[in-house]
């Protein structure tokens, strides 16, 4: 029974391993300092879509505590993220969804536990953002599925998203 046993606890000490090791994305997202007598935050959604148009909801930010779900209204403002996968969705996404950002720099991260998920192949993630009284962008930036080697990418917006950088780890 001593030898099953020390076999159950080295293969899991191998699972943990290779956990430990899993391939991840991280995701910085610059939300733009905006000086205007008026400035809400912008809500903003950010997926992986693969080339048959499947999304892969990583992070929305918006209104999400409003006690009467008026935010959720104006989710559709985020228009291509809204007709490709908000409209059909039940809100708040778990684990995806959460309040609007402040001005700054912010990360979002996608571990190799949800990536191996996935099946291969290329990948583009997509930010995009949308702001009462404001401005509407989007910025997308290549994957490829598996992460075989580190790699890096970065785009920049120019009124409501500032740098976005992603870093891709094997």
């Amino acid at each position: 029974m001593r030898p099953f046993i020390a076999t159950v606890v080295t293969a899991l000490a191998l699972v943990t391993v290779s956990r430990a090791k899993a391939a991840e994305l991280s995701l910085s997202v610059e939300i733009p300092r905006i000086r205007m007598a008026e400035y809400h935050r912008p809500y903003v959604a950010i997926w992986l879509e693969d080339a048959a148009g499947k999304v892969t909801n990583l992070a929305l930010w918006y209104n999400v505590n409003n006690p009467r779900k008026e935010g959720d209204r104006w989710l559709r403002d985020t228009r291509q993220w809204w007709r490709k996968a908000g409209r059909v969705l039940a809100l708040p996404l778990d684990g995806v969804s959460s309040p609007t950002r402040s001005p700054g720099a912010h990360t979002v991260r996608m571990d190799g536990a949800a990536l191996q998920t996935l099946p291969p192949g290329p990948y583009k993630l997509t930010v995009e953002a949308a702001r009462e009284k404001g401005d509407y962008e989007i910025l997308t930036l290549p994957v490829q599925l598996p992460v075989s080697k580190k790699a890096a990418a970065q785009a920049k917006g120019e009124t409501e998203l500032g740098l976005i950088r992603l870093i891709m780890m094997p």
